[in-house]
């Protein structure tokens, strides 16, 4: 897909008021495609020599911004934000975005939003904030940018229900390709292609529940049944290092068993769910976290929650050795929280059943990784359900929904689901067909609940 001609103009327009101004200030959202989509606009304002700033920040603390600067600029947000209300009659304002946009009341000053929706393309699948960061970067002849763009669409989950990256992403991807920055392979949907023993990745195989589902003994009794040796010498095999032959059989086993598995209206999706179109990032070591752009995007992902973008910035802007060695600090104390908590659910017997949904309710956990936890359990309660996670706080409660991608190859969009739910309430809300959020007024939970789980009777199977 080319860039079509009235973006293409206005992303021109932004580059000529970038090189007119001196004083900029980035504003872009605090997860993966965010932050990359920041380090994006950072390294291009840095090679052109301008003065910036770039701040990191949620959805909510939009309206408290002061617009000061001679040109502010926002990315991966803005769109859905009422800019208008914040701007000045002297202020100049780029917005890089590709979530959808409201209409604009009476905007002040100069306000150019570059957004992919407004051209009749669908931001949630073919183009990141991320990927709007490159594209204008690429009209500076900074082409070797675009492995952060084809990142930050991995990270925002934009290939998850296909497998593979379409629209202006795939543009975004064959420029990456053609510098030699990143290799595409055809392999199995599991994660943890380059850092989990095979037999612990498929462990966590979890969109329908197999006997391998949390279940590593499983894990290792199938593998010895196909003859796939899951240790060479001493060191235990990684997904990355299987044959194509041993890809194919276990390929055709995860079919079989998830065939048995699934109701006869999801088994024409099971290969979808079984393989994907993977990325390696040529420059980075096999074996470590940033080879394979999933767990690079996690990694990103950690270094936010842990709240350390410092990181996440000084790792894309290529800084390894005492980096890295932070980042594992990082990814070890996330994934002990993590399992901290996963423990805490099933201690306390937290998952609850609706007639449509699953959902969990505390206070005890980080509003910024509800979501993460709620896709972790997937595997613990019933695939056929979506997983409600609520983090419940003073100011308000945090939702977020996971699911089986089963549900959102059948057609389910949660996203557009649960943000017309959190209106009812109140509330704001939106994102992906399987993976979406939204905030609500404190208070509101049940009802919250109530009216999901209706909405979606007859949609659930």
């Amino acid at each position: 897909m080319k860039t079509p001609p009235g973006l293409d103009k206005g992303l021109l327009k932004a580059k000529e008021i970038i090189e007119s101004s001196e004083d900029i200030k980035v504003y872009s959202h605090r997860d993966c495609d965010g932050i990359t989509a920041g380090a994006i606009i950072s390294t291009l304002l840095e090679r052109t020599e301008k003065d910036y700033e770039i701040e990191f920040i949620n959805l909510n603390q939009v309206e408290d911004i002061k617009i000061e600067n001679e040109l502010t600029i926002f990315t991966d947000m803005g769109s859905g934000q009422q800019i208008e209300e914040i701007a000045t009659s002297n202020s100049k304002i780029i917005i890089l975005d590709h979530h959808p946009p409201l209409p604009r009341k009476n905007p002040k000053g100069q306000l150019l939003e570059l957004n992919p929706i407004k051209h009749g393309i669908d931001g949630s699948t073919q183009v990141s904030g991320g990927g709007m960061a490159y594209l204008l970067s690429k009209k500076f002849n900074h082409h070797d940018l675009s492995w952060m763009g084809v990142l930050s669409a991995v990270g925002d989950l934009q290939n998850s229900l296909t497998g593979k990256l379409t629209g202006l992403n795939a543009q975004i991807l064959e420029d990456s390709k053609q510098l030699g920055q990143i290799d595409i392979i055809e392999d199995l949907s599991i994660y943890g292609r380059q850092t989990r023993p095979i037999f612990v990745a498929l462990s966590y195989f979890s969109d329908v529940n197999l006997p391998i589902t949390n279940n590593r003994t499983e894990s290792i009794l199938l593998l010895k049944k196909l003859r796939i040796p899951y240790k060479e010498g001493e060191r235990y095999r990684c997904l990355c290092d299987l044959t194509m032959e041993e890809k194919r059989k276990l390929f055709s086993e995860l079919v079989k068993m998830l065939s048995r598995k699934v109701p006869p209206k999801y088994v024409k999706y099971i290969p979808q769910l079984v393989s994907t179109e993977a990325y390696d990032l040529l420059g980075e070591e096999k074996y470590t976290p940033l080879r394979d752009l999933a767990e690079f995007s996690t990694a990103i992902n950690a270094c936010n929650r842990n709240n350390d973008i410092k990181l996440a910035l000084k790792i894309l802007r290529g800084e390894r050795d005492k980096a890295l060695d932070e980042l594992e600090t990082v990814t070890r104390a996330h994934r002990r929280y993590l399992a901290e908590k996963i423990e805490l659910i099933e201690r306390e017997e937290l998952l609850q059943q609706k007639r449509n949904l699953q959902y969990f309710k505390t206070t005890e956990i980080r509003d910024n990784v509800i979501g993460t936890i709620a896709g972790m359990i997937i595997g613990y309660g019933d695939w056929r359900k979506p997983i409600i996670g609520l983090g419940v706080k003073e100011h308000g409660t945090k939702v977020s929904l996971r699911c089986s991608r089963l549900l959102a190859l059948d057609g389910i969009h949660f996203g557009s689901i649960i943000g017309k739910i959190a209106e009812k309430v109140g509330g704001s809300g939106g994102g992906h067909a399987m993976a979406c959020g939204a905030y609500i007024p404190h208070g509101t939970e049940e009802k919250f609940l109530e009216l999901l789980d209706n909405a979606l009777n007859g949609k659930i199977g």
